[in-house]
């Protein structure tokens, strides 16, 4: 592991160790140089990432804060929240309405004659194409969706109507890359891959989108509270 990535790893690990109630901060650049045996330069990246995920706040002249509020979410990073919007975009390669079926009409809460949007964008990281989005949205509650919308931020459109989302619901399973996939993202077939699955919730309940995505450049870090009684269950205790 890089020594960026050890000094996060570490510095997110202790943050999470320590429960005192009350605003906190994290030593010093100096201090943590040495206590880590690397350069400031090093210590300083490490920050900016902390930072960049809202985990701590830097402010010059005070101190590296820490944010207590982001301790109430369990998904810390993963490859994309890591990242600035500056240095992510899209790019739309299909638009169709069509008649869900009937999952998605399970999904939607929709009857059989309505209508949702089908769509598919690459998102590009640091403008190298990492994934292949296939998302559906309601067609009633979203009829304005267009190119423009899709290349950008779908939540900062879905905020912009006025609704309050909720939650995501998401699984993750490991595949491979098909031929199709492998000429959108620039690798090869059999490439490994993340298949990530996501429902968007809106708070009351109703899925306002549903999506399928093939990353070929996925990591996360989470973190997860002990579960003694799930644990006495997968044992099998009584």
């Amino acid at each position: 592991m890089k020594k960026k990535e050890f000094v996060t790893q570490d510095l997110l690990s202790k943050i999470y160790q320590n429960n005192e109630p009350g605003p906190r901060k994290l030593p010093a650049e100096r201090q943590l140089a040495t206590e880590y045996g690397v350069s400031r330069f090093t210590i300083r990246q490490a920050l900016e990432k902390l930072a960049s995920i809202g985990v701590v706040r830097i402010v010059q002249g005070s101190g590296i804060w820490i944010n207590e509020q982001s301790r109430t979410n369990p998904l810390v990073y993963n490859s994309i929240t890591e990242k600035r919007f500056d240095q992510i975009r899209f790019r739309m390669i299909s638009l169709h309405k069509k008649r869900p079926d009937r999952d998605e009409q399970q999904i939607f809460g929709l009857p059989e004659e309505s209508f949702i949007w089908q769509f598919c964008r690459l998102r590009f990281v640091d403008e190298e194409a990492v994934q292949i989005e296939v998302s559906r949205m309601p067609v009633a509650e979203f009829p304005d969706l267009n190119q423009q919308v899709i290349e950008q931020s779908l939540q900062q459109y879905v905020l912009g109507k006025g609704y309050q989302v909720s939650h995501l619901l998401t699984t993750y399973r490991a595949v491979s890359v098909s031929r199709e996939q492998a000429a959108l993202l620039g690798c090869k077939k059999g490439s490994p891959a993340m298949h990530i699955s996501n429902r968007g919730i809106l708070e009351g309940g109703q899925v306002y989108e549903i999506s399928d995505i093939i990353d070929i450049n996925y990591t996360c870090t989470y973190v997860i509270p002990y579960n003694r009684d799930n644990l006495r269950f997968r044992q099998g205790s009584n």
